[in-house]
């Protein structure tokens, strides 16, 4: 039986998607990771560095330690090597976080201006932090939508499949 919480499972499985993404993404060619398939970040490069654009956006606010940012759509890494090392990174630094969440913290609210228009919003901090993992596993499903048009196969993505939930009987 899993004994984590939801954050932490959902950080388990942030890693382990991200793990598998990044290896079938390692097998295509640079030239057509970049290639615009009409994603809303054009490509899936774009899309990558998006996720992780959004990961370091939330995680600084979290940690208190601010992320200057950009654009939503700015490249942080153009090497694909870089920016998998750097995804790498975050994913470690995001499963540990998870493991000290305190639950009367998830309950206060929180403050934070938003990248996307500029405004400051007020919201408990689990309503964010559970915006931050559904923001990845959206932008994730689109990404193995793009991997599918250029025919590859980006695997099973459902969480029952983590291999830290040793699910089979």
């Amino acid at each position: 039986m899993y004994d984590g919480n939801y954050y932490q499972l959902m950080a388990e499985y942030n890693c382990w998607m991200n793990q598998n993404i990044y290896s079938v993404c390692s097998k295509i060619p640079d030239e057509k990771r970049k290639q615009d398939l009409g994603a809303f970040f054009k490509s899936i490069h774009g899309t990558l560095n998006h996720l992780l654009y959004g990961d370091k956006a939330w995680m600084g606010r979290f940690t208190n330690n601010p992320f200057s940012v950009g654009a939503i759509a700015q490249e942080l890494y153009a090497d694909f090597d870089i920016l998998r090392t750097e995804r790498e990174k975050m994913d470690r630094q995001i499963l540990e976080w998870s493991m000290t969440l305190d639950p009367k913290w998830l309950s206060q609210p929180f403050e934070y201006t938003s990248n996307v228009d500029g405004k400051c919003r007020v919201l408990p901090a689990s309503v964010l932090v559970t915006h931050m993992f559904n923001h990845q596993t959206h932008h994730r499903g689109q990404v193995t939508t793009l991997i599918k048009q250029l025919d590859y196969e980006p695997g099973i993505t459902d969480i029952p499949w983590l291999p830290t939930l040793n699910a089979v009987i």
